[in-house]
């Protein structure tokens, strides 16, 4: 691994996230292979714990999911390899290209959209046992040589030590994509991803950021979700679309895709559907009645918020605004 990264050059360096570096390899065979270099590796279990759970990635084999092809374990070092992938990830398609590099088209989302939901599916409802990603978000859906969605980072959050890593809490995962109850409580379920995968989906539409400081100068909001959420209100979802789209899209698929996202990050884990079900609605099933429903509660949580507030308003008036009352007669 020492030869094939070039004694992990900085200049090999694909990408850096929570659990380690990786860098671009090719192998004696000349095949280009990503190496992630795990870091805080030190597991309760040591080696034999490392190898049990390498072995439950490896059994999860399908074609959105990211195929580990091997690993290396030594004293020092625990290495995780991968095929690489040519068109890196959707966050760099998205964010980070290079002048003449082209920009994902609309069709090309909607693949990506259903290729990761499949990936996610897999992995919770077709593994014993079912794996939990934690951490799923435009920069850990890779893109293969066809733009295939391709799922990677999932089962890694059980190789590495959360209690020595420098993360402040056990929480896993990138602030924004977050499930609020799993920020909460730091339990983690297969509706934290679909939340995750949500977020991703509102990456995929708006080319944005799912937290970004910047939009507070135009005075929106922090986070993407609030953003979406208060143009789908107003009915403006043209204002949220990727630009570099240039208008190269079916508003009625971008409302669908808008849809199954604000489905997936309600804010209560129950309420999410489940992937084999936000698969089917991108497919065009049962997204119309789900959709119904959603904003029935909605408005109900409007009005009850608008209720609240009046109320509280209301109070604030009696407290504060209290003119004299001429009583009748001597007291």
């Amino acid at each position: 691994m020492q030869l094939a990264t070039d004694n992990f050059s900085e200049k090999n360096i694909l990408g850096q996230g929570g659990f380690g570096k990786v860098y671009k390899g090719v192998l004696s065979d000349n095949t280009k292979v990503a190496v992630k270099r795990l870091t805080d590796f030190e597991s309760p279990g040591g080696d034999a714990a490392f190898q049990r759970e390498v072995e439950m990635i490896s059994v999860a084999v399908h074609r959105n999911l990211l195929r580990l092809i091997g690993f290396c374990t030594t004293a020092t070092e625990r290495l995780l390899v991968y095929p690489f992938m040519q068109n890196l990830s959707v966050a760099y398609r998205l964010r980070e290209l290079k002048p003449g590099e082209p920009v994902l088209a609309w069709p090309a989302r909607k693949r990506i959209a259903l290729g990761a939901a499949r990936g996610l599916e897999y992995l919770h409802e077709h593994c014993n046992p079912k794996i939990i990603h934690r951490d799923v978000k435009a920069a850990n859906v890779l893109l293969d040589e066809d733009f295939e969605a391709v799922v990677g980072d999932f089962g890694l959050a059980k190789l590495v030590d959360v209690r020595r890593t420098n993360v402040t809490t056990q929480v896993r995962g990138t602030m924004g994509h977050i499930a609020p109850e799993y920020l909460s409580t730091g339990k983690s379920s297969e509706r934290t991803d679909v939340f995750g995968y949500g977020i991703m989906l509102l990456e995929l539409v708006t080319g944005q950021r799912a937290i970004d400081f910047s939009r507070l100068e135009d005075e929106d909001d922090v986070l993407l979700l609030d953003h979406v959420k208060n143009l789908e209100r107003e009915k403006m979802l043209d204002a949220i679309v990727d630009r570099n789209l240039n208008k190269n899209y079916i508003m009625q698929e971008v409302e669908a895709m808008i849809q199954v996202a604000l489905l997936c990050t309600q804010s209560s884990p129950e309420d999410r559907p489940a992937m084999s079900e936000v698969v089917r609605m991108l497919e065009g099933e049962g997204l119309a009645e789900r959709w119904e429903e959603w904003q029935h509660v909605e408005v109900m949580r409007r009005q009850e918020y608008e209720r609240m507030q009046r109320r509280f308003e209301w109070g604030e008036d009696s407290m504060y605004n209290q003119d004299a009352i001429e009583l009748s007669g001597g007291r």
